[in-house]
């Protein structure tokens, strides 16, 4: 068995790294850490931290499975993260999913999602952003996958333990 790709796209806001990481307690699921050229200390989910310049070194020598641009940084994958078996949940940019989807064919798709106000609480409470930047980010809320990639779709807005529950469950291969 080899490692299979969840991309897990969705707004600002939508609960993503909190999902990700309290599926990834369970056997056989994983995240993958990203590299982000932000501050580590900047909070949120765990990522490593890197200049500009050592990014691009990193992408340059091939280190990347997946790498983007999004909101004024850059984003990538270790190749190593996709080593080994299991489900590897993985944060992506919906900018980057045709090329995953042409990477990793067997890529599935969830959409975590909430309402605008739902959207509107979680980003003033984690702080993290100017009220312009969480305005922007909201703006970009609504959104389908491109290309006419499938995606799952999960409501992340009523309780943490049934918003797992609907997220494990879009984990879940499909019946054929």
């Amino acid at each position: 068995m080899t490692a299979r790709l969840i991309a897990v796209v969705g707004p600002s806001g939508a609960g993503k790294d909190t999902l990700m990481a309290l599926a990834a307690a369970r056997p056989g699921i994983r995240c993958a850490r990203r590299v982000i050229t932000r501050p580590a200390g900047a909070g949120g989910e765990d990522f490593e931290g890197v200049s500009e310049a050592e990014f691009a070194i990193r992408q340059a020598a091939g280190e990347f499975a997946l790498d983007w641009r999004a909101h004024g940084l850059r984003y990538g994958i270790p190749l190593a993260e996709m080593a080994g078996d299991g489900l590897v949940l993985a944060n992506l940019s919906r900018g980057v999913l045709a090329g995953a989807k042409a990477r990793f064919p067997g890529l599935t798709v969830v959409l975590v999602t909430a309402p605008a106000p739902v959207l509107a609480a979680r980003l003033s409470g984690r702080g993290r952003e100017t009220a312009g930047d969480q305005a922007a980010r909201l703006s970009r809320a609504g959104f389908a996958p491109p290309g006419g990639i499938a995606a799952r779709v999960v409501s992340n807005d009523a309780t943490l333990e049934e918003g797992l529950a609907r997220f494990l469950a879009a984990l879940q291969p499909e019946r054929g």
